[in-house]
């Protein structure tokens, strides 16, 4: 009969050995982020895929808040994040650094996930570290950081909406970068 795991069953990692542990080569921007349950949301997720960074840019706010917590249910503690006030500043520092950058937003030449076009590594197998940006509740990720990106990621979809909440966008996305980019120390 199927039941259900117990924590000790999961081999869940404690904090600190997820803070020893390998991490996916990827870089989660939250460009004004107004929802903070949004914000959890994506700690949440960013620490079942264990995503190396989380970066909490302009009005995006930060932990410790009770908030954030609620969603985040103690993943705030175990992502390594940081705020920068100035979104644009932080992606050139990310591109000097050799990342490299994708907003997910719907424009014309956009990369939808799930095609060939949207794999992102190398050819020969190396991986380059790579930042997705995710934008504003509203208005998306700000028209001005686009030039600054390697081009631009789009969740396919097919009924009366063109969005989705940005923290179910968040998880697609970094779900769709795990699966590519996974390290074989996972399995």
């Amino acid at each position: 009969m199927t039941h259900k795991l117990t924590t000790e069953e999961m081999h869940r990692l404690s904090v600190e050995e997820f803070r020893q542990s390998e991490k996916l080569p990827l870089t989660v921007v939250l460009d004004n982020v107004r929802s903070l349950n949004n914000i959890g949301s994506v700690f949440r997720t960013s620490d079942a895929f264990r995503v190396e960074h989380i970066a909490l840019c302009g009005i995006t706010a930060t932990p410790p808040h009770r908030e954030i917590h609620k969603t985040a249910l103690g993943a705030e503690e175990s992502v390594e994040w940081s705020y920068h006030e100035d979104t644009a500043e932080y992606i050139r520092a990310l591109k000097e650094q050799g990342y490299k950058v994708y907003a997910v937003e719907q424009v014309d030449d956009s990369i939808k996930l799930g095609t060939q076009a949207s794999r992102l590594h190398h050819a020969t197998g190396t991986v380059a570290h790579l930042a997705i940006i995710l934008g504003n509740e509203i208005e998306g990720v700000q028209e001005g950081l686009l030039p600054l990106c390697d081009g631009c990621l789009e969740i396919p979809q097919y009924g009366t909406k063109h969005s989705l909440n940005v923290s179910c966008a968040a998880a697609i996305v970094i779900w769709e970068m795990f699966k590519q980019l996974r390290f074989k120390s996972y399995d």
